[in-house]
């Protein structure tokens, strides 16, 4: 029989109503054998989730050497959600387990990581499955990085014995058994771990939307669904935030070319969307763009130089200040004699100044500034290949609505366009952009 594995985030484990939600999905279908889960998220607007109260546990730790109220709050919810679903766990044992190691691993990976471990516990005394610890099948290195192809061979022969299991999502541990984490979002990448280490012929990541949207829903009305998209170009849209699925994830199941359904908890009958290694001609011809995504918060350092092109390492010169500053930078659109580095605010901030000077002392340009106040606009879609004027199409609706394009970027793939513009149009651009491809 087939194996399909399932991941289920935070909103799904809020509380015991969500709880038997997932409970009921996963009993609806036997193949959901392995079943991987993110710690409770939030309950409503206002509430907090369980990853941030252990962040803030930590913090209280180092701060203050305690963090009795702090995880208080965290007990009192685990607590209502075992009693809400009127199972027989002694949570508070498990409780007071990771409360005493908190102080004694004085770790942020391990106290972030103790919301998915008992969201573990809990469901898997609801649905009788195994629990299986993610320390002890999910590796890291010494230094915090994740060892894959060990960790496939170690799930795969840990779970081959197991017919049923529950494995926390997010964490993992290294040789000594000291836990590690990935980043935020990680229980996506656990997931897709265990679907190719056991060789799944699906994931299914349970969230709490029907899949991607061609567009954020909060900027665009009513944008189309997208059904089916390919590794790639969700590749692209999770990177510019499209934040249904954690870009990292396609990694280990596009090894074994394993699907990715996403589905929502709290809307069961929704197809979701499928995400596969390939489009097929009908579906690339379909469509022109999958979707549109975009972030905030840029920079642009403008270098200008006559004669820069003929200057050997001119831009090696450049990027290596970037290095020296620890600074990561995102686009790199040339000239003949000009250059633009597209460079997050976040990594520029504080830094302005000694890389200004450091880029002149280096390369001497002609001119440098940086523009603040930029916004980056990823569209995306294989069909852009197949029809000619896709670039001429996007241009031109933003020159409609008379935005001035600040940088353009084309992947040579053909796949995707990516624009800077000012962060007071970012909104405008975005509805312009989809008017335009929908006619």
């Amino acid at each position: 029989m087939s194996i399909t594995v399932v991941k289920f985030g935070g909103t799904s484990m809020a509380d015991a109503k969500a709880i038997r939600q997932v409970a009921e999905i996963i009993k609806q279908d036997k193949k959901r054998r392995y079943v991987v889960v993110s710690a409770p998220g939030k309950r409503f607007s206002q509430d907090h989730k369980v990853t941030d109260m252990l962040y803030a546990c930590y913090h209280d730790i180092q701060i203050n050497g305690e963090c009795k109220n702090t995880f208080g709050k965290i007990r009192e919810r685990f607590k209502g959600i075992v009693d809400d679903l009127a199972i027989e766990l002694d949570i508070d044992s498990y409780l007071d387990v990771v409360e005493k190691e908190m102080y004694k691993f004085n770790s942020a990976e391990f106290c972030a990581s103790r919301g998915e471990y008992l969201s573990a516990v809990i469901i898997a005394k609801v649905l009788g499955y195994t629990f299986v610890d993610a320390k002890d099948i999910m590796l890291f290195t010494e230094n915090g990085e994740f060892d894959a192809e060990r960790t496939n061979e170690l799930v795969a022969s840990t779970l081959a014995n197991i017919q049923t299991a529950v494995v926390p999502g997010f964490y993992g541990g290294d040789e000594s058994g000291i836990v590690h984490t990935f980043s935020r979002g990680g229980s996506d990448v656990s997931g897709a771990v265990i679907a190719r280490a056991v060789g799944a012929s699906l994931y299914e990541n349970w969230t709490d939307v029907n899949g991607f949207m061609s567009a954020d829903p909060r900027i665009v009305d009513e944008p189309k669904p997208i059904a089916k998209l390919s590794y790639k170009e969700l590749r692209e849209l999770a990177y510019m935030g499209a934040n249904v699925l954690h870009p990292e994830s396609i990694f280990p199941v596009r090894v074994s070319n394993i699907p990715i359904n996403i589905r929502n908890t709290f809307c069961p009958s929704a197809d979701g969307t499928m995400i596969v290694s390939e489009l097929n001609e009908q579906e690339l011809s379909e469509r022109v763009i999958t979707g549109i995504a975009g972030k905030k918060g840029y920079s642009i350092v403008y270098i200008e130089k006559s004669m820069m092109n003929s200057e050997l390492g001119f831009v090696r010169k450049v990027l290596a200040v970037l290095e020296y500053y620890n600074i990561s930078f995102e686009h790199l659109p040339t000239g003949i004699d000009t250059m633009s580095i597209i460079i997050p605010d976040s990594e520029l901030a504080g830094k302005e100044e000694v890389v200004i000077e450091r880029i002149k002392k280096v390369v001497a340009p002609d001119h440098i500034e940086i523009k603040s106040g930029i916004s980056l606009i990823a569209t995306v879609g294989h069909g852009m290949s197949y029809k000619p004027g896709s670039a001429s199409t996007l241009i031109g609706a933003l020159a409609k609505e008379k935005i001035n394009i600040r940088m353009i970027d084309q992947g040579s793939s053909e796949m995707n366009i990516i624009v800077g513009i000012a962060t007071s149009d970012y909104e405008r651009a975005i509805r312009a952009i989809y008017k335009a491809f929908q006619n």
